[in-house]
């Protein structure tokens, strides 16, 4: 019997790669700058609990950090920095950890990925994550598209898991038969509405709807008529209210405030969203875009929902230039 573990249980690690010059964050045409967010994640959590730091030259990016305690700093070869979707997803199968080795294929065949793909692999060939096994499982899975309650519900969105783009365009059936084999899944909730614009992701459920714990789900709303995403977000409000839990109770439901739009030079719009935090062990860390109206009424509901962890904000802005936010450049690691 196996469990997929919530986010909010006691993590051994957090998983994180740094730009290179083989990234898209070097093409920007200054690969310094790009460090600063991940810099800041990376120093927030090593406060409390071990980080993982994928690169491609450990004293350069070492050399970043005036305190090293709990970061370990491992050389290796990777394609991006999206940790979240090709990281190794932690169950318990029969009360003892495992892990898990998805296919990444750059959602969806967007971009190159088959140095991600190995990261896994590599990492438990080397023996980061001591003895316990891992299981690589042919199925096109990222982190970033699923949330769980840590007792067999996983929260998802079908634009994503039944993409054509994802597993040849499975059904839901396939897909759940699939889930409840690798990741002991017992129900799936399933989002048919939301969106993000300029989200490589078709709609993960890290940018839209999240478990704070298992009978409270945190959604993004969009209260201005004149939004893209208003409609779209209207109705995902509406389904997540016809949710209910195994015991038949319906969810709690928090609505984030809609994070400022955001534009790259092109006048392309920018995947910001307050959904995108993370639980650590002690803290939740969150992201803020330049709005400090926003920033702060989005950390005022996680102070509510969290108030036994430090609340954490941190500037994002230059992580979703290239479609992420801080959510998706860390993997939390139970082993």
């Amino acid at each position: 019997m196996r469990r997929l573990r919530a986010e909010w249980e006691e993590q051994k690690a957090v998983l994180m790669a740094f730009p290179h010059e083989a990234t898209d964050w070097a093409r920007e045409g200054d690969l310094q700058k790009s460090y600063a967010p991940f810099v800041r994640i990376a120093q927030a959590l090593a406060y409390s609990q071990t980080v993982y730091i994928l690169c491609r030259d450990k004293k350069e990016i070492a050399d970043l950090f005036c305190s090293k305690n709990r970061m370990v700093f491992i050389e290796t070869q990777f394609d991006d920095t999206w940790t979240r979707d090709y990281g190794p997803l932690s169950v318990d199968e029969r009360g003892e950890p495992k892990l898990l080795d998805f296919v990444f294929d750059g959602w969806g065949g967007k971009f190159e990925a088959s140095l991600d793909n190995a990261v896994n692999r590599t990492l438990h060939r080397l023996g980061y994550f001591g003895t316990t096994p891992m299981e690589s499982i042919d199925f096109v899975l990222e982190g970033g598209s699923i949330d769980c309650d840590g007792a067999g519900t996983i929260l998802t969105t079908s634009r994503c898991l039944c993409h054509p783009n994802r597993n040849g365009g499975s059904s839901r059936t396939e897909v759940e038969e699939k889930l409840r084999a690798s990741l002991g899944a017992r129900r799936l909730l399933w989002l048919d509405h939301g969106f993000l614009a300029g989200d490589d992701t078709d709609s993960h459920i890290d940018t839209l709807a999240r478990f704070t714990d298992p009978s409270t789900i945190v959604y993004v709303r969009c209260d201005d008529p004149e939004d893209a995403h208003y409609q779209e977000l209207r109705a995902m409000e509406e389904q997540l209210q016809s949710f209910r839990q195994a015991d038949g109770s319906p969810y709690r439901l928090v609505p984030l405030p809609m994070a400022p739009a955001r534009y790259d030079e092109n006048g392309r719009r920018l995947p910001a969203t307050y959904a995108n935090f993370l639980i650590a062990n002690r803290a939740l860390l969150y992201p803020t875009y330049e709005s400090p109206e926003i920033d702060k009424a989005a950390g005022a509901i996680f102070t509510e929902l969290f108030p036994e962890r430090e609340i954490i904000p941190l500037p994002c802005s230059r992580l979703i230039t290239q479609g992420g936010s801080l959510h998706c450049s860390t993997m939390q690691i139970y082993f």
